[in-house]
């Protein structure tokens, strides 16, 4: 019995190249039909979804609805601090900023002469 008898022979056989074609799904025709039952029945019954306007149960915690709170109240103060405050203000307001930063990025004079 020589080592070569248990190899396997033809070609190899690649994970995602097969002799196989893709293949399209086909659409089910079910869930069309079903749709266009839905909506006939939406339309046989006429207004009964405008005179009662859809209410959607409040689902958040309490912790959520009083972040919420905070964050609508902070958001009108940001305003209102904004809306007082001039443009010429604004301007003199940067300017002081950008004189009390210190000068670690400033470009140093170069000199091309000695």
């Amino acid at each position: 019995m020589s080592e070569y008898d248990n190899v396997c022979r033809g070609s190899l056989k690649l994970k995602r190249v097969s002799d196989h074609k893709i293949k399209k799904k086909k659409k089910r025709k079910d869930k069309d039909k079903e749709l266009d039952k839905y909506l006939q029945s939406l339309a046989e019954t006429p207004g009964t979804s405008e005179q009662q306007p859809a209410q959607r149960a409040d689902t958040r915690t309490k912790a959520e609805i009083a972040f919420e709170k905070r964050k609508e109240k902070k958001m009108a103060q940001q305003i209102l601090e904004r809306a007082t405050k001039s443009h010429k203000e604004r301007i003199v307001e940067f300017n002081q900023h950008l004189d009390n930063l210190t000068e670690h990025f400033d470009i140093p004079k170069v000199s091309w002469t000695k």
